[in-house]
Parts: C-alpha cells; structure tokens; sequence
C-alpha cells in the first residue's frame, strides 16, 4: 500500500473514484441479471446519484484521510485495478549519462532517432563493407595498399553511421503507430511525440543527402552499386506486416556492403568473374549471419510483437530457433569459406576468418538464453563484435601477408 500513499493526492483521488466506478459496473452488472426490470431502472438511477455523491466526497477528503483508512479503501479495490497500477509504464525520463547527455536537449531526440547511443547497428552494418574491402584488397590491380584500405574502411564507417541512422528513421515513421504497444519500443522519438512525423521525414531527406555525398567519394561505378540499396532500406518495416520473415529483407539490406568494396577498390563486378564470384559468395554468407542475429534479436519482443501483430522469424520458428540458428550458422561459414576460395584466400583466411567465426557462433548458439531478453541483447551486441572481429582479423592478415609477399617478389 506504500505506492498509492506516495502517489500526488490527485492520482489518489483518481485511482479511488476508479475503483468506485469499477465496483458500480460490477454491482449493476449483478443486478440486470434478477430479471426485476421496474426495480432494477429505480436502483441503477439511486446508483448513479450515489455515485456521483461519492466522487465529490472523495475529492475532498483523500487529502485529509489518514494511511489507515486509505489502506481500508484500497482492500476494496479489484485486483485488475491493482494490476494496472503496478504494471503502469515508466515515463520517459532524458539522458542522463553517456553520449546523449551531454547534447542539447533539442538535439536530443534526433540522436534517439539514429540509435546515437547504441551503436551496435552501425558495426553490423560496417562489416560487410570492411569484409568485401579486405576480400578484394589483393584482387586489385595493383593490390591495394594498406593506406587505402584504411582510408576506404572509414569511408564505409561513415557511410554506415549515415546510412543506418536513415534507415531507422525510416523504420520508426513505418512503426509510429506499432512502437506505442511495445514496451522496448515506445518511448522512441516519434513514438512518444518528441519529434514529427514531418520532421523526421525532413531529417530522413538531409541524412540521405549526407549519405549521397559520402558515396560521391568513392569511384564512380559505386554510385550505381550503391543506390540499388535504397529499396531494401524503405521495405524492410513494410516487410514486417506482410511476412514471418523480415529478417531476410533486413539481410539483403545489411549485407550490402559485401560488394562494395570490390568497386571501391576498382574492381569491376559486371567484367570481373572471379571478383563476381568471391563478392556473391560473400553477400550471402552475410545474408545468413543478418538473419542469424537478427532471429536472436527477434525473441527480445516475441510476446509484445505478438499482442501487436508484427510478424518475424521468431514468432514463427519460436521452438526450432536453436535448431535454425545452427543451420544458418553452417551456411554462413560455408558460403565465406567459398568467397576466400575464389578470391585465392590463404591459410591464414580459412583457419582464422573461417574457423574463428564457427567458434564465437557455436559458443553463442549455445549459450544463448532465448527466453531473456537481458541475455538475448548482450549476445547481439557482443557477438557482433566477436564474430565480426575474429573474420576481420583473419581477412586483414591474409591480405597483408599477400601483400608482403608481393612487395618482396617485387624486390627479387
């Protein structure tokens, strides 16, 4: 009872009056069923006067009345009125720690907007680009050197940070009316108010026109690579009403990146066989991890997506996840193993790329809590960083060794 003595007296008075109404509809409800028509009109009208009678009284005296008599009043009370009292949603409070913190405050929801303080889709985003860069680094003609490998990495970095901002705004005016009734979700900008739809639309256009400008940096056959993408961005929430698999939308539109890095690096995909190949083989295998994360990521709102009617894999394949975790998981190291083959990938690529993958995903696969939602978010977070980090370190080794190699037979 020590929740309703410290609530304001006009909550007080508010959650009492309702339960007074609640008790009078469960008392007329009892009365319509004696079958006395002539007694029932005379006792619903001395009902509600008396009701009304109540109400006035409540306000006047909840202020007055001491923590015994209101605990007497609040054992009256039904329990699905106790219910909603407990269970009432937490306001949205601003930012008090971390990046978000220390913005303006006007700045603030814009930087909800793009996941600012989680950056966890950015790196997902990212690795696809970082892998195709690496992967097509010794294709190039000359082999890339390391300088600009670097230099495009960050280049695709910020193009990621850009790209994935955009890309939930857009999924946040798609959900503005779905995000309200899950509780991960509804204090999100949009959702709660803080920011327009019209504004986001706005801000959606000058990120996008980021975007474009970032892309212009590269050479320029990556501008009619890079555009195609778009479509997935848009789609992907419109996918989560029409199927149980949005997930694979969401991997054709992540996995991108795992061909751009070949044009970056002035490798034509359309004159380029075996670059074609290797980039195919990859974008694929990055289809799988996105839905392998993702799957995971899924089961954190299994049971509000449900209430709400959005659709996911999850919801679909509830008691075989594991199961189709572990099948994702082989097509994933199978499909980059074939990408190393047919870039001419070294030992060093299978064996730490390769076999370093497998490792983090079977150790996740099992360790993995589906039914926390706790558990479910850090192995999403850092599993992005595990499995990404241990494919990056072999492809960045395999290339230099290659490249070492070159330079040194350049000398001979």
């Amino acid at each position: 009872m020590s929740t309703l003595f410290n609530l304001p007296s006009g909550c007080r008075a508010s959650l009492l009056r309702n339960a007074n109404k609640l008790s009078q509809t469960h008392w007329r409800l009892n009365v319509s069923t004696r079958g006395a028509s002539n007694t029932t009109n005379t006792h619903l009208w001395n009902s509600r006067v008396a009701s009304s009678r109540r109400e006035r009284l409540l306000h006047q005296s909840v202020n007055k009345a001491s923590p015994a008599t209101l605990s007497n009043v609040v054992t009256a009370i039904p329990s699905a009125v106790k219910q909603d009292l407990s269970e009432s949603p937490v306001p949205y409070t601003a930012p008090k720690t971390g990046l978000l913190s220390i913005l303006p405050s006007s700045w603030v929801p814009y930087a909800e907007l793009i996941r600012l303080d989680k950056p966890t889709g950015t790196y997902y985003l990212f690795f696809p680009c970082l892998f195709s860069t690496l992967l097509a680094a010794p294709m190039a003609m000359p082999m890339a050197s390391p300088l600009s490998v670097v230099g495009t990495s960050l280049l695709f970095f910020s193009g990621a940070l850009i790209m994935r901002g955009a890309g939930c705004t857009v999924n946040d005016l798609w959900d503005r009316n779905l995000d309200p009734h899950v509780a991960r979700t509804r204090l999100r900008p949009i959702a709660r108010g803080a920011v327009t739809p019209f504004k986001a639309l706005v801000f959606t256009g000058a990120q996008l026109l980021t975007g474009l400008g970032i892309l212009l940096q590269f050479p320029t056959q990556c501008l009619f690579y890079g555009i195609p993408s778009l479509l997935f961005v848009a789609s992907y929430p419109l996918a989560k009403r029409v199927t149980h698999y949005p997930q694979f939308v969401l991997g054709l539109t992540f996995s991108w990146g795992a061909m751009m890095g070949f044009p970056a690096l002035g490798a034509d995909l359309l004159h380029n066989a075996v670059a074609l190949t290797a980039a195919t083989c990859l974008y694929t295998s990055n289809i799988a991890w996105t839905v392998l994360y993702d799957m995971i990521y899924a089961h954190m709102d299994i049971k509000d997506d449900a209430k709400a009617g959005i659709k996911s894999i999850a919801l679909r394949h509830d008691s075989q996840t594991k199961q189709i975790l572990t099948g994702l998981a082989v097509a994933q190291i199978g499909l980059l193993a074939a990408a190393g083959a047919a870039a001419g990938a070294g030992p060093v690529f299978f064996v730490g790329s390769c076999g370093g993958a497998a490792l983090t995903l079977v150790i996740m696969i099992k360790k993995v809590n589906l039914k926390s939602v706790k558990d479910c978010w850090w192995w999403f977070v850092n599993g992005c960083l595990l499995t990404g980090g241990v494919i990056s370190t072999g492809l960045g080794s395999d290339y230099l060794l290659r490249y070492v190699q070159q330079k040194e037979n350049a000398v001979e």
